[in-house]
């Protein structure tokens, strides 16, 4: 399944609220990637700032559950989200 990039960043946006909103989980995205508050604000407005923040969502099961389940959306969700955003094409390997 497939999303278009609009859809896409509305959840980034929706997964970007949702870390602002998690006291214990914000700090350790800040740390990872030293993104300000500042940084947050504008990245708000970019593409590739909502795929960061999906990336190190996906970093673990534990948050893609708990971010899926809050928004009541399927856990492929992210990953297809992901894929449209820039940065986000799948890796060959090969």
């Amino acid at each position: 399944m497939t999303q278009t990039r609009e859809a896409a960043e509305t959840i980034g946006l929706k997964c970007l609220a949702w870390l602002i909103g998690n006291e214990d989980l914000l700090p350790v995205f800040m740390g990872a990637t030293g993104a300000s508050e500042a940084d947050l604000r504008s990245g708000a407005h970019e593409p590739a700032f909502l795929g960061a923040v999906l990336d190190f969502v996906l970093m673990d099961d534990v948050w893609i559950i708990a971010f899926c389940e809050a928004e009541g959306m399927k856990y492929e969700t992210l990953r297809h989200a992901r894929a449209a955003l820039p940065g986000g094409q799948e890796v060959s390997w090969t």
